[in-house]
């Protein structure tokens, strides 16, 4: 018998882009897990209601190794939405989906509009502006809870970012003010990125993934203008004159 559909009522399906966190593990496990602890420690909230990517791309583990790792990262609260680079081998039944493919910058759908901040507590919002647009400036000081994410160019803050606040950009920060929160450079790969601020009283400063703690850096940088650039996998930073 053929079941007739009369229900008018349909199912809307939608796309919808993010920007998620990448994480990218390395060998020995239990060490990098040690080095996430450390970060998640020395930066409260820094996984809080991200959507976070766990790229093991070239990584020599098989699949009982990653349901391990991902559970670990479970009980760290990081939900894990998705698998990069994975072999179809080690994917099983019950692990988050593989991806692929991820848009660069530009497919990212930008509407005519003024950038946009908000609270950390949901989901990371992708600070819009119009498609030409290689920086973008916020003038007004960045509250505790915020994120600023632009991953088209640079940001420019007139102003203060307060802790527990943080501005992540595609290109460098520049910070008018006190930087007491985070920020994160060359967040899509860029190594060329600075950052600048006033004031250096920061809780994490990050340049292309690689990223240096409030006590990790120099004393004689704190309350000073800094600014601060990549050599290699570290971090170096000097006065403003």
């Amino acid at each position: 018998m053929t079941k007739v559909l009369t229900d008018a009522r349909s199912i809307r399906i939608k796309g919808r882009s993010f920007l998620a966190v990448m994480l990218s593990p390395d060998l020995p496990l239990d060490n990098w897990l040690i080095r996430l602890d450390d970060l998640a420690a020395r930066s409260a909230g820094f996984f809080l209601g991200r959507p976070v990517v766990l790229d093991v791309t070239d990584l020599p583990i098989d699949r009982s190794q990653l349901k391990e790792l991902i559970a670990e990262l479970g009980q760290r609260n990081v939900s894990i939405m998705g698998i990069e680079g994975a072999r179809p081998s080690i994917l099983g039944q019950g692990m988050p989906p593989a991806l692929k493919g991820g848009k660069p910058v530009s497919d990212f759908e930008i509407p005519d509009r003024e950038p946009v901040m908000e609270p950390q507590q949901s989901a990371p919002v992708v600070a819009e502006a119009r498609p030409a647009a290689q920086s973008i400036i916020i003038r007004e000081p960045v509250r505790s809870g915020q994120s600023v994410i632009f991953p088209e160019g640079d940001v420019t803050v007139i102003g203060s970012v307060a802790s527990g606040a943080e501005i992540i950009a595609g290109g460098s920060v520049h910070i008018y003010g006190t930087l007491r929160g985070r920020a994160m450079a060359g967040s899509l790969g860029k190594a060329s990125a600075r950052i600048f601020c006033r004031k250096l009283e920061a809780e994490l400063v990050a340049i292309d993934g690689i990223y240096k703690m409030a006590e990790d850096m120099p004393a004689n940088l704190r309350g000073q203008s800094v600014q601060l650039w990549l050599e290699g996998d570290a971090i170096k930073a000097e006065k403003l004159i």
